[in-house]
């Protein structure tokens, strides 16, 4: 694992088109998978992620053809999830191109398939993607949802993470609810409770609205900070981020 905070663009992809809401919610169209990821790649991304949000809903895997033609079109890492329920996803995925696989309704009903990932393929390959919302209802305050966060678990987010992060996990996605598409800045109360009870590398996402917010998640401990809208609408740019970054002393690659 790089010791340089790595900035990674995120493409939510539904029926073969990015899109992007707030709060999980009213998905807009933003534009082709393919052509944003060249544009990423090109604009000094350390690491793509392409998620389609609709297939764990829809109970189909996310497009191969798609992840194939963006796998082709960049020259960094690619991490793809989606619908990733067995052993079969996870293969099928790598043959298309991926590098790594988020896997992330299917770690809260079936555990051990982090487990049996890793045993085939590394814990390299897997990223734990989590959707997390506060509750009242939940032990820690925050409760674990699945299905692009359309369904409540009923777990606590944090005990989830602390009972399980043992498998095989390479690193794990923390996507905050409450945040996502509010440019309010990302959820650093929940990247601190995660860092409580996990030594896993963390990826925060959710909420990037000024340049600040990247500092401030990378300072707080975050290893990578993730985003979609502020960068789809060229309000910051990726170099912005990691000039700002380096200038208060982070170490980014350049």
């Amino acid at each position: 694992m790089s010791l340089s905070i790595r900035v990674i663009p995120c493409l939510d992809v539904r029926d073969g088109r990015v899109v992007k809401g707030v709060n999980f919610q009213g998905l807009k169209d933003i534009g082709n998978p393919v052509e944003l990821a060249a544009r990423y790649n090109s604009e000094g991304a350390d690491e793509l992620t392409f998620l389609d949000v609709s297939a764990s809903i829809e109970g189909r895997a996310a497009i191969l053809e798609i992840v194939e033609k963006t796998a082709d079109s960049i020259f960094i890492p690619l991490t793809v999830g989606g619908g990733v329920r067995t052993l079969k996803d996870v293969s099928e995925f790598l043959r298309a191109g991926a590098d790594k696989v988020s896997i992330g309704s299917a770690a809260t009903t079936n555990p051990s398939l982090l487990d049996e990932v890793a045993s085939v393929y590394g814990d390299q390959v897997l990223v734990v993607s989590l959707d997390i919302k506060r509750s009242a209802e939940s032990p820690s305050g925050f409760a674990l949802t699945s299905h692009g966060g359309s369904m409540d678990t009923g777990l606590d987010a944090l005990q989830w993470i602390e009972a399980n992060q043992s498998r095989g996990i390479g690193e794990l996605l923390i996507n905050s609810m409450d945040s996502d598409g509010t440019k309010d800045g990302f959820d650093l109360e929940l990247l601190s409770k995660v860092q409580a009870v996990s030594g896993l590398p963390l990826i925060i996402s959710g909420g990037a609205g000024r340049i600040d917010d990247f500092v401030l998640a990378a300072k707080s401990g975050a290893n990578a900070v993730l985003a979609a809208s502020v960068f789809h609408s060229s309000e910051i740019s990726i170099k912005e981020v990691k000039i700002a970054m380096r200038e208060q002393g982070l170490q980014v690659r350049l």
